[in-house]
Formats: C-alpha cells, sequence, structure tokens
C-alpha cells in the first residue's frame, strides 16, 4: 500500500527527471526538446501511474476470486518488484521509456492492492472490530506518504544522483510483505463461501482469533453461505443490471467518486505555493510538506481508534461537511492573502485541517464499505466498480486541477467544496449506519431502497418484505 500516491514524492524530483529526459535526447540525436515537450513527456509519466491504477483495479476482482485474497496479493508484488528493477536500472539504461513502464507497473500494484487488501481485511476480521481492522489499510497508506515524503528529502535519495533510488523504494514494503504474508492464513469466508472448505475456515479462524471459534461468527458465515450457494461470482456488468443491489451501487459510486473529487490531492499539489506565501522559503518546503503527510497519518490513527464508536455515516457524512467549510475558508484566505498579512497562516491551517478531516472520514470508510454492504458473490465486482471509479478521478482531477486554477484562481477549491457537501447529504439521507451490524440486516435495510416502488403499488410483497427482513434479523441475532 505504500505505492499508493507515490506521484506525490516523484512531483518532488521533477526537474531531475526532466533533465534526465532531455540528456537522453541529446545523446540519442543530438537534439534538446523544448520546454513544452519535456513538459507533455512529464506529464505521462505522472498520469500513467493513475492508468496503471485503473488497470489494476479491474484485474483485483478476477484475481481475487480465481486466487484468493491473499495469494493476489502474494502475486501482486511481481508488478511492483518488476517496476523498482525498471526503475533503479533507467538511469544506467539511458531510458525514460522504462520510467514510464515502471510508472504503470507499480500503478498495477496500487490498484490491486488497494482493492484486495482491505477486502481480506474486512473478510477476516470479528464484526465488532471489522472497521477498525479494514482501517489498517488506510493507516499504512498514509504511512507509506510520509516515508515516501522522509526519503524524498535531498540530503537522503531526493538528491541529483538518488533519484532512480527514490522511484525503486517502495520494493522494500514489498520484501516485507513477502516474508511476513505467507504466514497469515486466506480469509475464512473466501475459504467457506468460495470453495465451500468447513475445515479450511474454521482453522483460519482459530490461527486469527488464537482461540476456539463462536458459534455465532460461524453461524453467521454459514448464513451467507445459504444464501448465496450455487451462486457465481458476478461479474460488474451483471452487478450493475442487478436491481437488488442498486442502492448499494449507487453508494459507492458516489462515495468513490467524492473520495477523489473532495480535492484532497488537489491540496497536497496546492501546499508548496501556499507555505511560500506564508514566508516559508523553498528549500524549507520540503520539509513543512512532510507536516501534511504527518498529518494524515496522524488522523487516519485516530480514525482506526473511533471509526467503532462514531460509526461510518458520521465519519463520511460529517468530514465532507467539514470539507466543504474548509474550501470556503481557503477561499477567502487566497483572495485576501495580499491584503491582510496573516491570511496566508490561514491557508495554511485549512491545509493542515483539510488533511485532517480527509483522514478521520474519507481515506478510512472509503475501503470499507463494499466488504460490508456487498455479499461474497458481489464483493470482487463491486470493489472493482468503485476502484476504477475512485483511479478514474484521480487521473481526470490531476489532468483538469491546473485548468481549474488558471481558469477560477481562488475559486479553484469552490467545485470541490460542493462536491463534498452534496456528498455529505446523500449520505445523511440514504445511506444506512453498518457499524456493528450483520450483511443480513445491512441488506433488509437496503432491500426497502432497492424495492420501495414495488412495495407502494403492492401492499401484499410489502408485508412479505419486512416479515423477510424480521426473520433475516431474527436469524442474525
Amino acid at each position: 500500500m505504500t505505492s499508493h500516491r507515490k506521484e506525490t514524492v516523484v512531483s518532488e524530483e521533477q526537474k531531475y527527471i526532466q533533465n534526465f529526459i532531455n540528456e537522453t535526447f541529446q545523446e540519442r540525436w543530438g537534439m534538446y526538446l523544448e520546454v513544452y515537450k519535456v513538459t507533455l513527456i512529464w506529464t505521462f509519466i505522472v498520469s500513467v501511474f493513475s492508468l496503471g491504477g485503473l488497470i489494476g483495479a479491474l484485474l483485483a476482482g478476477p484475481m481475487s476470486i480465481h486466487f484468493g485474497r491473499k495469494k493476489t496479493l502474494l502475486l501482486n508484488n511481481i508488478f511492483l518488484m518488476s517496476s523498482a528493477l525498471l526503475a533503479v536500472t533507467s538511469r544506467t539504461a539511458r531510458s525514460f521509456e522504462m520510467i514510464m513502464i515502471s510508472r504503470f507497473l507499480v500503478g498495477i500494484n496500487a490498484g490491486v492492492s488497494m482493492n484486495v487488501q482491505p477486502m481480506y481485511f474486512g473478510e477476516s476480521a470479528p464484526k465488532h472490530l471489522r472497521g477498525a481492522v479494514s482501517l489498517s489499510s488506510a493507516v499504512f497508506t498514509s504511512f507509506g506518504v510520509v516515508l515516501g515524503q522522509v526519503v524524498g528529502l535531498r540530503e537522503l535519495l531526493g538528491c541529483e544522483s538518488c533519484w532512480q533510488y527514490l522511484l525503486a523504494s517502495n520494493a522494500v514494503p514489498g520484501f516485507i510483505q513477502l516474508f511476513t504474508l505467507p504466514w497469515f492464513p486466506e480469509s475464512p469466508r473466501y475459504l467457506l463461501i468460495d470453495r465451500g472448505d468447513k475445515d479450511a475456515c474454521l482453522k483460519a479462524l482459530r490461527l486469527l482469533r488464537g482461540c476456539e471459534v463462536q458459534r455465532s461468527e460461524l453461524d453467521e458465515m454459514l448464513q451467507e453461505q445459504a444464501e448465496v450457494q450455487g451462486k457465481r461470482a458476478q461479474q460488474p456488468w451483471e452487478l450493475i443490471a442487478d436491481r437488488s443491489v442498486r442502492w448499494q451501487l449507487i453508494s459507492i459510486t458516489i462515495i468513490s467518486s467524492a473520495m477523489q473529487l473532495c480535492g484532497n490531492d488537489s491540496i497536497y499539489f496546492y501546499a508548496s505555493y501556499i507555505f511560500q506565501e506564508a514566508g516559508i522559503s523553498a528549500e524549507d518546503t520540503q520539509y513543512v510538506t512532510i507536516g501534511t503527510g504527518i498529518c494524515e497519518f496522524t488522523a487516519c490513527i485516530l480514525c482506526n481508534l473511533l471509526i467503532e464508536q462514531q460509526g461510518r455515516r458520521n465519519a463520511f457524512g460529517g468530514r465532507l461537511c467539514t470539507h466543504g467549510r474548509l474550501g470556503c475558508n481557503f477561499h477567502c484566505g487566497s483572495s485576501f492573502q495580499h491584503v491582510v498579512y496573516w491570511m496566508p497562516y490561514l491557508s495554511m491551517v485549512c491545509v493542515f485541517t483539510y488533511i485532517l478531516s480527509f483522514g478521520m472520514g474519507p481515506a478510512g470508510v472509503t475501503g470499507i464499505l463494499p466488504t460490508e454492504i456487498f455479499n461474497q458473490t458481489a464483493r470482487p465486482a463491486a470493489y472493482m466498480i468503485a476502484g476504477s471509479l475512485m483511479w478514474l478521478n484521480l487521473f481526470i482531477i490531476g489532468m483538469v486541477f491546473p485548468f481549474l486554477v488558471s481558469g477560477l484562481g481562488q475559486f479553484c477549491f469552490v467545485p470541490f467544496g460542493a462536491v463534498c457537501l452534496i456528498t455529505a447529504l446523500f449520505v445523511g439521507l440514504v445511506l444506512p449506519e453498518t457499524n456493528g451490524k450483520t450483511l443480513s440486516m445491512i441488506t433488509s435495510e437496503f432491500h426497502m431502497l432497492n424495492f420501495r416502488e414495488q412495495e407502494r403499488t403492492d401492499p401484499k410483497s410489502k408485508q412479505a418484505h419486512y416479515q423477510q427482513g424480521e426473520v433475516i434479523h431474527c436469524i442474525a441475532l
């Protein structure tokens, strides 16, 4: 997971890689590229990471079904190690094309891991700790960002002679995973529901819990197994056509899109300018930027500790409302920063608070929901759709944001604030709370949304649905 948002680190080494591109053209064809051509190649190097992430998100579903959650994570390191090898040898080979391929491969690795890892954690965790365990993915993602910012300092690997080692540094967590993950069991739900191996499921549960399996937990899995008996894993297009999961799909579509459209990544891109306006020198900006990563890491830890108490709706919807208000404050700070001397400092406070709010809500909750609101046959396809939307919107934001800045100026964060407020309204009005509930109870609540029109026109159907919901609730208890 530490490879996620690696482009934040790469941007610090932009000038070194651009010089390398020009030197390569000079050696091959005896010509220097014009500035706009170098910028175009650099833009592609940055953007191809998101394209790889999109491909990885699409691969995550089939791989997790065919190989299992654990083995998929292990095989996923092939992309990471290949990427690191290409990156570290690109300078010796005098090939900027190898950097492009490396970025594409590490994007695939991030796309797969960001979907399969929370799925694996959510399926392996007990119900009362499901949110906190799943959120650990976001915690270590933010920790990876901080590590990337630290090793990217000019005193370490952020210098002209070491940028290729910086690009390859994400191989380290890959090696750690290869040496530790084989000792962990496969997802118990995958073993029972997908493979039909009850003995292996019980063995995995005993290893994970460190004690004998509680009967209630096993009964819940057996109930889900009975409900999907004889059904194969759904494809994304089948999920889209399935009316029984319509509002679940709408929910993850809106929430996954808002994950990127809330403007958090754009804040990272804009942070250096804000810090310089506040009087921080260009040489010291890199140290202050590390504070943004530490801020998100701290927020994710707090969210991990509080998620089971505050619930999913409050964590996501409440933080998005905060995002919307901060967008307005950020606009005020940007508008008057040359008029009122303390306004740049207000902008700095908004940057850190924005990132803190993101880490305590959307950064963690988004990865949990597909595990909690979809059953075993629909879950891989749901993660494929959610992951694809996140990477697609990240690519769109990366391409559109510079034009928003040039066209809207200090108003550039107003669209993000509007997205935050609209999404928060949707979460508050539509999304049921999933904290501490079984899949059957959550499905029953969504059932009333998915078949609301039918229940209005057919009283017998309405009564049957309510009775079904009561039966499911009683069985779950």
